[in-house]
C-alpha cells in the first residue's frame, strides 16, 4: 500500500512538473513576439541625425592615442553605452608608445640652386573651423620610427615594393648607403621601411604622390574645395610590423607585467632599423626634382603636370633627423554587454577602434558614430522587450593606429574565454569614405553578410538594395578575406581562430592619416547626409542579430570548402613542377566539404523533427552541440606552433603577405616555404623542397581537424 502511494505520488509530480515546463516554455513561446519581429523593426529606428552629432563630437580635437583628448572620446562611448541599458565598463593597459620629440628635413642641392629646409607643416586653410585646435596635432611622424640623423643621396624607389627594388637592380641602381624615396600606396608603410634596409637604405621618406591622392594635378582642386589631398597634406602612420604592444609580445600589458626592454624590441625585427619620415606631395616634389640618373618607367611616373621623375642616385642629397619620445602611457578600451538570454556564455562581438592620428572622421570615428548606432537601435529594441539568445558585446579598441594595440592586449588577456566562448568578430574600422559597399570575411560567413545586405536599401540610389549595388553587373559580389593586418580583426582570426568580418563603404579616401580628415571632409565629400552611416550601421546590426538571435548558427563552412578548394587549385598551378604532393590538401578539403554537408543536414533533422512530443530540453541540447561545432571549426584552423616566421600567428589558412601586411594571403605558411625554397635554388644551396611538403602537410592537418570539429564524432 506505501510503494503504492509513493509511486502514484511520484508520478503525479513528475506529470505536474512536466505540465509546469511546458506551460513555462509555452508562455515564453507566445508571450512576447519571436525574435524575428524585432529584427525586422531593426532598420525602421534608424537615425542619421544622431549619427552626424556623435562624428561631431568624437572629432571635435585631435585624439591619439594616450592622449587626454582621446580619454575624454572614450569617456564619451562609455557614456552613450550606458544611456543605451548597455552595461559598459572601461579596461585600461599600459603600454608602450612613441611621439616625436623633434625632426628636421634638409636637401642639398646642385649649384646654383641653394639649400632647402622643409618646414614639414600640414597647412590651415581659410576658414578651417578647426585652426583654433590644430596646434594639437602631433608633428607629422612615424609610429615606432627609429631615432637618428643620416645624410645621403636619393633614389626613387617608386612605391617601395620588393619588385622594385628588382627593377632598380635590373637598371644597376645601387641603393646601398642612400636615403630612399618611396611614394605611399601599394604595401603597409612598415614594409616600406622595412623593405628599404633590406636593400642596404639608411633613411627613408615616404611621400603622398598627386598622382594617387591629389586628382592627378592638371589644375585639380583640394580640400577644402575638393576630396582631394592638399599639396602640404601628409599621411602619418605607424611603421611598426608586429601585433600588440612591442614590449609584451604574447602577453596582456597590464600594470606591473613583464616587459622587454627596448633594446629587446629592436631585437624582434619589428620595429624599423633606419631613421623614417611622412612628407606632403610638395616636398617630395621637389626633392624629385633634385635627382639625376635615369628617367623612370612610365608607370612610375606621377601626374601630367609632375616633374619628370628619375632614379638618382642624387645628385639632391638629404639631411634626414628624427628623435622620438618613447614612453608607457594608458589606453581605454570601452566594453559594453548586453547578456543574452539563453545563451550568456556565447559571445557575439562587434568593434571599432577610437584613436586617430588626427581628427579621424573618416578613419575610425565613422566607424566608432556607427558602432554608437548601432548600440542607441538595440537599446531601443530592448526597452520594446527583445532580450538576445545570446550576449552582445560592443568594444570600443585605442591605440588600434599604433599596432592594434588595444584589441590585441584584451584578446591575449581574456585568450582561453575568448577562445571558448566567441562565436564571430564584426569590425567596422572605416564605416564610410565614399560609395559602394565592400566586405571582407573568413568564408564561412559569406552568405550571411549577403543575406544582411539584401534587406538593406542601397543609401545613393533607392531603387535596388546594397546587395544589388554590389553585385553590379556580376553574378556574386567580392568578399575579400582577413589574412592581412589592417584592423582589429587580427588577433580574432589570426590568433585565436574566431570567425570574422569586416565592411565598410568606399575605398581609398585621398586625406587618410592626414589633418585633413576631419568632420568637414565628410559632411562634404564622404556622406553628407549621413545615409551611407546609418546603411553600415543597419547591416552591421543585421548580421550580429543573426548571430545573437538565429537558433542554428548561421554559418556555411560549404562556403569555405569552395574557398579552399580555390586557393589548393592556384597553388597546385604554382608549384606542379616542383614534385610536391598536395593529395593531403585535396583529400582534407573534400573531408571538409562532406562534413558541410552533413552538419546541414544535421540541422534540417533536427527542424524536422521539433514537434510539441520532443520536449524542449532535448532539442536544446542538441542545437547547443551543433552550435558549439560550428563555433569551434574555426579554431580548428589554427596550430599552436603558428607561422615559422611569426609564431604568433596561428592561422594556417590566412595570413599576411609577407612583404605587404595590408595584404592577404591564403596558405601563409606554405608560400614563405616556397619562397624560401626558391631563394635556396637561385643561390644554389642545396636546400630542398621538403619544407613546403612539411607545411602541405600541416595545412591538411588542420582542415581535417576542422571536418572532425564539424562532425562532432571521435575517430
Amino acid at each position: 500500500m506505501f510503494k503504492t502511494t509513493t509511486t502514484t505520488t511520484f508520478l503525479a509530480m513528475a506529470t505536474s512538473f512536466s505540465l509546469l515546463f511546458f506551460w513555462v516554455q509555452f508562455s515564453l513561446l507566445f508571450s512576447s513576439p519571436p525574435k524575428s519581429y524585432y529584427h525586422s523593426l531593426y532598420n525602421s529606428i534608424s537615425d542619421n541625425a544622431s549619427v552626424s552629432h556623435h562624428l561631431y563630437t568624437l572629432t571635435r580635437r585631435p585624439h591619439v592615442a594616450g592622449s587626454q583628448a582621446n580619454a575624454k572620446a572614450a569617456a564619451y562611448v562609455l557614456s552613450i553605452l550606458s544611456s543605451c541599458n548597455i552595461q559598459a565598463h572601461i579596461t585600461s593597459y599600459n603600454v608602450f608608445l612613441t611621439y616625436p620629440a623633434s625632426r628636421s628635413l634638409n636637401l642639398r642641392r646642385s649649384a646654383p640652386d641653394p639649400p632647402i629646409t622643409f618646414d614639414l607643416r600640414q597647412e590651415i586653410y581659410d576658414g578651417d573651423p578647426y585652426a583654433d585646435v590644430a596646434d594639437e596635432v602631433l608633428p607629422t611622424f612615424h609610429g615606432y620610427a627609429k631615432s637618428g640623423t643620416v645624410a645621403g643621396p636619393v633614389v626613387y624607389v617608386n612605391y617601395g615594393r620588393v619588385e622594385d627594388y628588382a627593377t632598380l637592380k635590373e637598371m644597376g641602381v645601387n641603393v646601398t648607403g642612400t636615403v630612399v624615396l618611396a611614394r605611399y600606396g601599394q604595401i603597409f608603410r612598415g614594409d616600406i621601411v622595412r623593405n628599404a634596409f633590406e636593400a642596404g637604405a639608411i633613411g627613408t621618406l615616404v611621400y603622398t604622390d598627386r598622382k594617387d591622392y591629389g586628382g592627378g594635378g592638371g589644375g585639380a582642386k583640394w580640400f577644402p574645395d575638393d576630396k582631394w589631398m592638399p599639396p602640404s597634406g601628409v599621411q602619418v602612420g605607424s611603421v611598426y610590423t608586429g601585433t600588440g604592444d612591442p614590449t609584451t609580445p604574447g602577453w596582456a600589458s597590464s600594470e606591473g607585467c613583464e616587459r622587454l626592454s627596448v633594446e629587446e624590441v629592436e631585437k624582434t625585427g619589428d620595429v624599423p632599423l633606419i631613421p623614417s619620415l611622412p612628407i606632403s606631395a610638395a616636398d617630395g616634389e621637389t626633392i624629385l626634382r633634385s635627382l639625376g640618373g635615369k628617367v623612370a618607367k612610365e608607370d612610375w611616373q606621377g601626374s601630367e603636370d609632375a616633374p619628370t621623375y628619375r632614379i638618382g642616385p642624387g645628385p639632391g642629397i638629404v639631411n634626414l633627423n628624427y628623435t622620438g619620445k618613447e614612453v608607457i602611457e594608458t589606453i581605454q578600451n570601452v566594453i559594453g554587454v548586453i547578456e543574452g538570454a539563453e545563451e550568456p556564455d556565447r559571445f557575439v562581438i562587434l568593434g571599432n577602434h577610437r584613436d586617430a592620428w588626427t581628427f579621424g572622421a573618416v578613419d575610425p570615428n565613422s566607424g566608432t558614430a556607427a558602432l554608437l548606432e548601432v548600440a542607441q537601435r538595440l537599446g531601443k529594441l530592448q526597452k520594446s522587450g527583445w532580450k538576445p539568445r545570446r550576449t552582445i558585446i560592443f568594444c570600443n579598441w585605442d591605440a588600434e593606429e599604433y599596432g592594434l594595440i588595444g584589441s590585441t592586449e584584451w584578446i591575449e588577456e581574456n585568450r582561453e574565454i575568448l577562445a571558448s566562448r566567441a562565436i564571430a568578430y564584426l569590425n567596422v574600422d572605416i564605416a564610410v569614405q565614399a560609395a559602394g559597399f565592400y566586405a571582407s570575411a573568413t568564408p564561412q560567413l559569406d552568405e550571411l553578410i549577403k543575406q544582411a545586405t539584401q534587406l538593406v536599401q542601397d543609401p545613393d540610389n533607392s531603387s535596388q538594395t546594397i546587395y544589388e549595388q554590389w553585385i553590379g553587373s556580376s553574378n556574386s559580389p567580392k568578399i575579400g578575406r582577413l589574412g592581412g593586418g589592417g584592423s582589429d580583426y587580427k588577433a580574432f582570426v589570426q590568433h585565436i581562430g574566431v570567425p570574422a568580418a569586416d565592411i565598410t563603404f568606399g575605398k581609398g579616401y585621398p586625406v587618410y592619416h592626414s589633418m585633413y580628415d576631419d568632420y568637414v571632409w565628410m559632411e562634404k565629400f564622404g556622406d553628407p547626409m549621413f545615409h551611407r552611416h546609418v546603411a553600415v550601421a543597419s547591416v552591421w546590426g543585421l548580421i550580429a542579430l543573426r548571430l545573437a538571435d538565429d537558433k542554428f548558427l548561421p554559418f556555411d563552412y560549404q562556403s569555405y570548402a569552395i574557398e579552399l578548394q580555390k586557393s589548393a587549385t592556384d597553388l597546385e598551378a604554382e608549384i606542379s613542377h616542383k614534385g610536391i604532393n598536395l593529395s593531403p590538401l585535396f583529400k582534407s578539403i573534400n573531408e571538409l566539404s562532406e562534413a558541410a554537408i552533413k552538419i546541414n543536414n544535421q540541422k534540417k533533422k533536427i527542424e524536422e523533427d521539433k514537434g510539441w512530443t520532443s520536449m524542449w530540453i532535448t532539442d536544446h541540447a542538441k542545437v547547443r552541440e551543433l552550435n558549439d561545432r560550428l563555433m569551434m571549426a574555426e579554431r580548428a584552423f589554427t596550430d599552436s606552433e603558428g607561422l615559422f616566421r611569426n609564431t604568433w600567428q596561428k592561422h594556417l589558412i590566412y595570413g599576411p603577405s609577407k612583404y605587404n601586411d595590408y595584404g592577404s594571403k591564403s596558405f601563409p605558411g606554405i608560400d614563405d616555404a616556397i619562397e624560401k625554397a626558391e631563394k635556396a635554388e637561385s643561390k644554389k644551396t642545396a636546400e630542398s623542397w621538403q619544407l613546403v611538403q612539411h607545411e602541405v602537410w600541416r595545412v591538411a592537418r588542420a582542415i581535417k581537424h576542422a571536418s572532425l570539429v564539424l562532425n562532432g564524432e571521435l575517430t
